[in-house]
Protein backbone atom coordinates (compact mmCIF):
# COMPACT_ATOMS: atom_id res chain seq x y z
CA UNK A 1 0.00 0.00 0.00
CA UNK A 2 2.78 2.85 0.91
CA UNK A 3 5.07 1.92 -2.19
CA UNK A 4 1.42 2.96 -4.24
CA UNK A 5 0.59 6.29 -2.21
CA UNK A 6 3.97 7.65 -2.12
CA UNK A 7 4.16 8.47 -5.94
CA UNK A 8 0.37 10.52 -5.32
CA UNK A 9 1.95 12.27 -2.33
CA UNK A 10 5.37 13.43 -3.81
CA UNK A 11 3.83 16.09 -5.97
CA UNK A 12 1.63 16.96 -3.15
CA UNK A 13 4.77 17.42 -1.10
CA UNK A 14 6.27 19.17 -3.21
CA UNK A 15 3.38 21.99 -3.74
CA UNK A 16 4.04 22.07 -0.14
CA UNK A 17 7.27 23.14 0.10
CA UNK A 18 6.20 25.76 -2.47
CA UNK A 19 3.59 26.96 -0.93
CA UNK A 20 4.88 27.32 2.37
CA UNK A 21 7.31 30.06 2.38
CA UNK A 22 4.36 32.19 -0.12
CA UNK A 23 2.52 31.67 3.50
CA UNK A 24 4.98 33.17 5.92
CA UNK A 25 5.34 36.17 3.30
CA UNK A 26 1.24 36.56 4.08
CA UNK A 27 1.83 35.94 7.82
CA UNK A 28 5.21 38.41 7.91
CA UNK A 29 2.99 41.24 5.94
CA UNK A 30 0.37 40.09 8.28
CA UNK A 31 2.25 40.96 10.99
CA UNK A 32 4.28 43.73 9.95
CA UNK A 33 1.47 46.31 10.60
CA UNK A 34 1.85 45.72 14.42
CA UNK A 35 5.24 45.84 13.99
CA UNK A 36 5.33 49.50 12.80
CA UNK A 37 3.03 50.58 15.45
CA UNK A 38 5.00 49.09 17.93
CA UNK A 39 7.97 51.13 16.52
CA UNK A 40 6.85 54.44 15.29
CA UNK A 41 5.29 57.78 16.41
CA UNK A 42 4.12 60.36 14.55
CA UNK A 43 7.26 62.22 14.96
CA UNK A 44 9.31 59.40 13.43
CA UNK A 45 7.30 58.04 10.52
CA UNK A 46 9.57 59.64 7.99
CA UNK A 47 12.68 58.65 10.15
CA UNK A 48 11.75 54.89 10.20
CA UNK A 49 10.98 54.58 6.62
CA UNK A 50 14.54 56.04 5.55
CA UNK A 51 15.92 53.29 8.06
CA UNK A 52 13.97 50.48 6.79
CA UNK A 53 14.53 50.90 3.03
CA UNK A 54 18.16 51.60 3.45
CA UNK A 55 19.04 48.85 5.02
CA UNK A 56 17.47 46.58 2.04
CA UNK A 57 18.59 48.72 -1.30
CA UNK A 58 22.28 47.92 -0.98
CA UNK A 59 21.37 44.27 -0.67
CA UNK A 60 19.04 44.71 -3.53
CA UNK A 61 21.37 46.94 -5.86
CA UNK A 62 24.21 44.34 -5.07
CA UNK A 63 22.01 41.54 -6.34
CA UNK A 64 20.56 42.76 -9.74
CA UNK A 65 23.61 45.11 -10.43
CA UNK A 66 23.92 44.13 -13.81
CA UNK A 67 20.48 44.35 -14.61
CA UNK A 68 20.43 47.70 -13.50
CA UNK A 69 23.08 48.55 -15.21
CA UNK A 70 20.96 47.42 -18.35
CA UNK A 71 17.98 49.55 -17.72
CA UNK A 72 17.48 52.10 -20.46
CA UNK A 73 16.31 55.58 -19.67
CA UNK A 74 12.88 55.29 -20.24
CA UNK A 75 12.64 52.32 -17.73
CA UNK A 76 14.65 54.40 -14.85
CA UNK A 77 12.25 57.13 -15.77
CA UNK A 78 9.18 54.95 -15.57
CA UNK A 79 10.54 53.04 -12.33
CA UNK A 80 11.15 56.77 -10.94
CA UNK A 81 7.74 57.73 -11.39
CA UNK A 82 6.42 54.53 -9.91
CA UNK A 83 8.41 55.12 -6.82
CA UNK A 84 7.13 58.46 -6.38
CA UNK A 85 3.76 57.01 -6.09
CA UNK A 86 5.40 53.92 -3.67
CA UNK A 87 6.80 56.70 -1.12
CA UNK A 88 3.24 58.05 -1.04
CA UNK A 89 1.50 55.03 -0.17
CA UNK A 90 4.11 53.97 2.59
CA UNK A 91 4.20 57.57 3.89
CA UNK A 92 0.05 57.11 4.24
CA UNK A 93 -0.07 53.87 5.60
CA UNK A 94 2.06 54.33 7.95
CA UNK A 95 0.55 57.11 9.76
CA UNK A 96 -2.22 55.32 9.31
CA UNK A 97 -1.06 52.61 11.44
CA UNK A 98 -0.03 55.24 14.13
CA UNK A 99 -3.49 56.51 14.18
CA UNK A 100 -5.78 53.00 13.67
CA UNK A 101 -5.22 49.51 15.25
CA UNK A 102 -3.26 46.97 13.43
CA UNK A 103 -6.18 44.68 12.79
CA UNK A 104 -8.39 47.50 11.33
CA UNK A 105 -4.96 48.83 9.32
CA UNK A 106 -4.26 44.99 8.23
CA UNK A 107 -7.89 44.43 7.03
CA UNK A 108 -8.84 47.82 5.33
CA UNK A 109 -5.57 47.80 3.49
CA UNK A 110 -7.31 44.20 1.57
CA UNK A 111 -9.70 46.13 0.00
CA UNK A 112 -7.18 47.12 -2.86
CA UNK A 113 -8.09 43.11 -4.32
CA UNK A 114 -11.55 44.89 -4.63
CA UNK A 115 -10.64 48.58 -5.72
CA UNK A 116 -8.18 47.22 -8.62
CA UNK A 117 -10.47 45.49 -10.52
CA UNK A 118 -12.74 48.00 -10.05
CA UNK A 119 -10.89 50.64 -11.48
CA UNK A 120 -9.53 48.13 -14.06
CA UNK A 121 -13.06 47.45 -15.19
CA UNK A 122 -13.45 51.82 -14.99
CA UNK A 123 -10.42 52.51 -17.56
CA UNK A 124 -11.23 49.39 -19.79
CA UNK A 125 -15.22 50.27 -19.57
CA UNK A 126 -15.85 46.75 -19.33
CA UNK A 127 -18.48 46.12 -16.22
CA UNK A 128 -17.13 43.38 -13.84
CA UNK A 129 -19.39 40.62 -13.03
CA UNK A 130 -22.30 40.85 -10.96
CA UNK A 131 -20.65 38.42 -8.65
CA UNK A 132 -17.51 40.59 -8.70
CA UNK A 133 -19.66 43.65 -7.29
CA UNK A 134 -21.77 42.25 -4.58
CA UNK A 135 -18.55 40.79 -2.99
CA UNK A 136 -17.25 44.83 -3.17
CA UNK A 137 -20.20 45.41 -1.68
CA UNK A 138 -19.94 43.03 0.98
CA UNK A 139 -16.38 44.51 1.49
CA UNK A 140 -17.31 48.15 1.97
CA UNK A 141 -19.81 47.09 4.32
CA UNK A 142 -17.38 44.85 6.29
CA UNK A 143 -15.40 47.55 6.69
CA UNK A 144 -18.05 50.25 7.66
CA UNK A 145 -19.11 48.00 10.83
CA UNK A 146 -15.23 47.67 11.11
CA UNK A 147 -14.41 50.74 12.48
CA UNK A 148 -17.44 50.83 14.22
CA UNK A 149 -16.32 47.80 17.08
CA UNK A 150 -17.57 51.04 19.77
CA UNK A 151 -20.62 51.91 18.08
CA UNK A 152 -21.37 54.08 15.54
CA UNK A 153 -19.23 56.93 15.30
CA UNK A 154 -17.23 58.67 12.77
CA UNK A 155 -13.88 56.54 11.51
CA UNK A 156 -10.68 57.37 12.95
CA UNK A 157 -8.39 59.27 11.38
CA UNK A 158 -5.97 55.93 11.02
CA UNK A 159 -9.24 54.21 9.33
CA UNK A 160 -9.19 57.14 6.48
CA UNK A 161 -6.03 57.11 6.02
CA UNK A 162 -5.47 53.29 5.51
CA UNK A 163 -8.30 53.60 2.67
CA UNK A 164 -6.51 56.52 1.07
CA UNK A 165 -3.49 54.05 0.98
CA UNK A 166 -5.84 51.17 -0.70
CA UNK A 167 -6.62 53.76 -3.37
CA UNK A 168 -3.32 54.73 -3.88
CA UNK A 169 -2.30 50.88 -4.00
CA UNK A 170 -4.85 50.38 -6.68
CA UNK A 171 -3.18 53.45 -8.49
CA UNK A 172 -0.03 51.89 -8.51
CA UNK A 173 -0.71 48.75 -9.24
CA UNK A 174 -2.54 50.10 -12.80
CA UNK A 175 0.85 52.04 -13.56
CA UNK A 176 2.52 49.28 -13.84
CA UNK A 177 0.10 47.47 -15.90
CA UNK A 178 -0.36 50.43 -17.87
CA UNK A 179 3.42 52.06 -18.17
CA UNK A 180 4.40 50.84 -21.75
CA UNK A 181 8.32 51.83 -20.35
CA UNK A 182 8.67 49.70 -17.65
CA UNK A 183 7.35 46.86 -18.93
CA UNK A 184 10.24 45.14 -19.85
CA UNK A 185 12.34 45.54 -16.62
CA UNK A 186 12.60 42.44 -14.84
CA UNK A 187 11.23 42.96 -11.27
CA UNK A 188 14.43 43.04 -9.16
CA UNK A 189 15.78 46.02 -11.11
CA UNK A 190 11.93 48.08 -11.10
CA UNK A 191 11.91 47.03 -6.97
CA UNK A 192 15.38 48.29 -6.79
CA UNK A 193 14.81 51.57 -8.38
CA UNK A 194 11.33 52.18 -7.06
CA UNK A 195 12.71 51.94 -3.11
CA UNK A 196 15.56 54.41 -4.02
CA UNK A 197 13.48 56.79 -5.25
CA UNK A 198 10.98 56.25 -2.21
CA UNK A 199 14.39 56.47 -0.02
CA UNK A 200 14.80 59.65 -1.74
CA UNK A 201 11.66 61.09 -1.38
CA UNK A 202 11.67 60.34 2.59
CA UNK A 203 15.35 61.76 3.05
CA UNK A 204 13.82 64.85 1.37
CA UNK A 205 11.44 64.92 3.66
CA UNK A 206 13.59 64.00 6.65
CA UNK A 207 15.28 67.46 6.24
CA UNK A 208 12.04 69.65 5.51
CA UNK A 209 11.36 71.51 9.79
CA UNK A 210 8.62 70.12 11.28
CA UNK A 211 8.64 66.61 9.80
CA UNK A 212 9.64 64.97 12.95
CA UNK A 213 13.16 63.83 14.18
CA UNK A 214 16.14 62.75 11.81
CA UNK A 215 16.82 59.06 10.90
CA UNK A 216 19.89 59.42 13.32
CA UNK A 217 18.34 60.74 15.72
CA UNK A 218 15.67 57.90 16.33
CA UNK A 219 18.11 55.14 15.33
CA UNK A 220 20.73 56.72 18.35
CA UNK A 221 17.73 55.85 20.77
CA UNK A 222 15.87 52.44 19.05
CA UNK A 223 16.66 49.75 21.85
CA UNK A 224 16.56 46.31 21.46
CA UNK A 225 12.94 45.98 20.81
CA UNK A 226 13.05 48.81 18.36
CA UNK A 227 15.74 47.72 16.21
CA UNK A 228 13.99 43.90 16.14
CA UNK A 229 10.73 45.54 14.97
CA UNK A 230 13.01 47.68 12.20
CA UNK A 231 14.84 44.30 10.79
CA UNK A 232 11.78 42.44 10.93
CA UNK A 233 10.24 45.05 8.68
CA UNK A 234 13.31 45.52 6.39
CA UNK A 235 14.86 42.24 6.28
CA UNK A 236 11.70 39.33 6.58
CA UNK A 237 8.60 41.85 4.98
CA UNK A 238 10.95 43.36 2.10
CA UNK A 239 13.98 41.62 1.57
CA UNK A 240 12.62 37.92 2.13
CA UNK A 241 9.67 38.77 1.40
CA UNK A 242 10.50 39.92 -2.70
CA UNK A 243 13.24 37.23 -3.24
CA UNK A 244 10.33 34.95 -2.21
CA UNK A 245 8.21 35.95 -4.55
CA UNK A 246 10.47 35.89 -7.27
CA UNK A 247 11.25 32.05 -6.40
CA UNK A 248 7.31 31.06 -6.44
CA UNK A 249 6.49 32.52 -9.74
CA UNK A 250 8.91 30.09 -11.34
CA UNK A 251 7.48 27.12 -9.06
CA UNK A 252 3.87 27.36 -9.17
CA UNK A 253 1.27 29.59 -10.26
CA UNK A 254 0.42 33.70 -10.21
CA UNK A 255 -3.30 32.56 -8.79
CA UNK A 256 -1.89 30.21 -6.36
CA UNK A 257 0.93 32.96 -5.26
CA UNK A 258 -1.92 35.28 -5.15
CA UNK A 259 -4.48 33.20 -3.29
CA UNK A 260 -2.19 32.50 -0.21
CA UNK A 261 -1.04 36.19 -0.20
CA UNK A 262 -4.42 36.72 -0.35
CA UNK A 263 -4.74 35.43 3.44
CA UNK A 264 -2.65 38.87 4.63
CA UNK A 265 -5.07 40.35 6.59
CA UNK A 266 -6.32 37.22 8.25
CA UNK A 267 -2.69 37.12 9.49
CA UNK A 268 -2.81 40.85 10.65
CA UNK A 269 -5.65 40.49 12.45
CA UNK A 270 -4.48 37.13 14.21
CA UNK A 271 -1.48 39.53 14.80
CA UNK A 272 -3.65 42.16 16.26
CA UNK A 273 -5.72 40.69 18.77
CA UNK A 274 -3.18 38.17 20.04
CA UNK A 275 -0.45 39.68 20.32
CA UNK A 276 -0.82 43.56 19.97
CA UNK A 277 -4.01 42.83 22.93
CA UNK A 278 -6.71 44.23 20.45
CA UNK A 279 -10.12 44.00 20.79
CA UNK A 280 -12.59 44.78 18.21
CA UNK A 281 -16.11 44.46 19.73
CA UNK A 282 -18.93 42.40 18.30
CA UNK A 283 -19.87 45.18 15.25
CA UNK A 284 -15.97 44.78 14.81
CA UNK A 285 -16.08 40.58 14.62
CA UNK A 286 -18.66 40.49 12.21
CA UNK A 287 -17.28 43.38 10.21
CA UNK A 288 -13.75 41.54 9.93
CA UNK A 289 -15.29 38.34 8.75
CA UNK A 290 -17.43 40.64 6.02
CA UNK A 291 -14.14 42.09 5.10
CA UNK A 292 -12.23 38.40 4.82
CA UNK A 293 -15.40 36.86 3.04
CA UNK A 294 -16.20 39.80 0.48
CA UNK A 295 -12.44 40.27 -0.65
CA UNK A 296 -11.73 36.07 -0.72
CA UNK A 297 -14.95 36.12 -3.10
CA UNK A 298 -14.08 39.01 -5.08
CA UNK A 299 -10.49 37.50 -5.92
CA UNK A 300 -12.11 34.75 -7.18
CA UNK A 301 -15.11 36.05 -8.80
CA UNK A 302 -12.11 38.48 -10.67
CA UNK A 303 -9.79 35.79 -11.93
CA UNK A 304 -13.22 33.52 -13.42
CA UNK A 305 -13.05 33.61 -17.17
Amino acid sequence: MSSIALPALAPRRRAWLTDLPVLLVAVVWGASYLAAKGITTTQTVVAVLVLRFVIVLPVLAAAGWRRLRALSAAQWRGAGLLGSVLSGIFLVETYGVVHTSATNAGLIISLTMIFTPLAEAAVTRVRPPGAFLAAAALSVAGVVLLTQGGGFTSPSVGDLLMLVAALARTLHVLLMARMTSVQGADSLSLTTVQLGSAVAVFAVLAGVPGTGASPWAVASEFGVREWGGLLFLSVLCTLFAFFVQMWSVRRTSPSRVSLLLGTEPLWAAAAGIAIGGERLGVLGVVGAVLVLAGTGWGRRAAAAP
